[in-house]
């Protein structure tokens, strides 16, 4: 096993993690790229010295190229670097941790090169799964997902040779910060508050979209892309513990589930590794140690963004591009504090209802219905 890896946003918390993957497990580094995070993407650069480093913003590149100028290390701005990196005939492994819609064209052509895709963008498959995974088979590119809950399906599933034998895809959610409260009680759900996950360190949107469940809603949608089955063949569990990180229900009512401790380390090796694996730096699960072990039902009254998620998934064609844009657009200035908590389920029901449906869309199509969605909540929240 050896793999060089092109790192796509490696200044957030997936990415620092994947350096730390990397280096434990003595791989290479090809590419690294970030938005703007300067001094951090230059130390990443010195000490693991890819060909290339992108920086999105333009004055972030500019710096950048200042700070590397000492070295051999060549710097690349914008979309344009971004895509580069993502096509670099030395990486064999592209690994797509950049957040939000942006991720999905540098890794529709990460896949057109026919590359393993570690996928930590889960936006990419809410938005145009059955696109990129359609290319993906044309182009011979594996997809390997880097999210804990799918990647526990991913290695639950490897002793099944035939999907016909899956009853069920069981997602399990910790439930956030806010499990068993009210509708009227999350009314005055502060920004702080949204940010304190009860199990996981990850960056501020994924807190917030794990908060409201709409983390969930896409992780339904993103399960239906990745492992091509109907929604009514997905369920979704509370779990709080966050030690069973999602299940498998075969036709003979046998259930396979992943363990783990909460460290998104293990599953960013795995997507790296496999079919192999081998010693990391993930902390190992102490059993005699572990809580008692509880299921729930989530609670899609209190928590809509659940239950939006699921009617886009049921919809699909660019459904869930709209509701992927519209809850990116309203985390944001929920995270600006311009608007509150439970305004942002209720911008994303008002852009699904505006925003036209297109059924078996192109990615044109995909990138429309995203900027129609984002538009219809900001004129919206105004």
């Amino acid at each position: 096993m050896s793999r060089r890896i092109a790192l796509l946003g490696s200044t957030g918390s997936i990415g620092r993690q994947a350096l730390e993957v990397i280096e434990a497990c003595g791989m290479s580094v090809a590419a690294l790229t970030a938005n703007r995070s300067v001094e951090l993407l230059e130390r990443q650069a010195r000490r693991f010295r890819p060909e290339l480093t992108v920086a999105a913003d333009e004055k972030a590149a500019s710096d950048l190229r200042v700070r590397l100028a000492d070295t051999d290390i060549r710097v690349a701005s914008g979309q344009e670097g971004l895509l580069e990196a993502a096509a670099l005939e030395s990486a064999d492994t592209v690994l797509t941790a950049v957040v939000g819609v942006a991720g999905l064209e540098p890794t529709l052509c990460a896949v057109r090169r026919g590359k393993r895709i570690a996928l930590a963008n889960k936006e990419t498959m809410v938005c145009a799964g059955q696109l990129v995974m359609d290319e993906a088979d044309r182009c011979g590119a594996e997809i390997v997902p880097v999210d804990s809950e799918h990647s526990a399906i991913f290695q639950c599933l490897q002793g099944s040779g035939d999907r016909r034998e899956v009853r069920r895809l069981i997602l399990t959610a910790s439930g956030g910060p806010f499990y068993g409260w009210s509708r009227e009680q999350l009314r005055e759900v502060t920004l702080s508050q949204a940010l304190k996950h009860p199990n996981w360190a990850m960056g501020a949107k994924i807190t917030v979209d794990s908060a409201t469940l709409m983390n969930k809603g896409l992780e339904f949608i993103e399960a239906m892309r990745l492992y091509r089955m109907p929604p009514e063949k997905i369920s979704i569990v509370v779990h709080r513990e966050s030690i069973v990180h999602s299940l498998v229900e075969y036709c003979d009512n046998a259930v396979l589930a992943q363990l783990g401790a909460a460290d998104m380390r293990l599953p960013i090796q795995y997507a790296l590794t496999w079919p192999e694996r081998t010693i990391g730096p993930a902390r190992p699960l102490d059993l005699l140690h572990c809580p008692p072990l509880t299921f729930g039902m989530p609670d899609c009254e209190a928590f809509p963004c659940l239950a939006i998620a699921m009617e886009a998934a049921r919809t699909g064609g660019t459904a869930t591009a709209i509701l992927n844009g519209a809850n990116e657009a309203a985390v944001g200035l929920f995270l600006e504090e311009r608007i509150g908590f439970m305004d942002i389920p209720a911008l994303v029901e008002r852009a699904m209802s505006v925003v036209p449906v297109v059924q078996a869309p192109q990615l044109e199509q995909i990138m429309a219905a995203d900027r129609a969605a984002r538009d219809a909540v900001r004129s919206t929240a105004k």
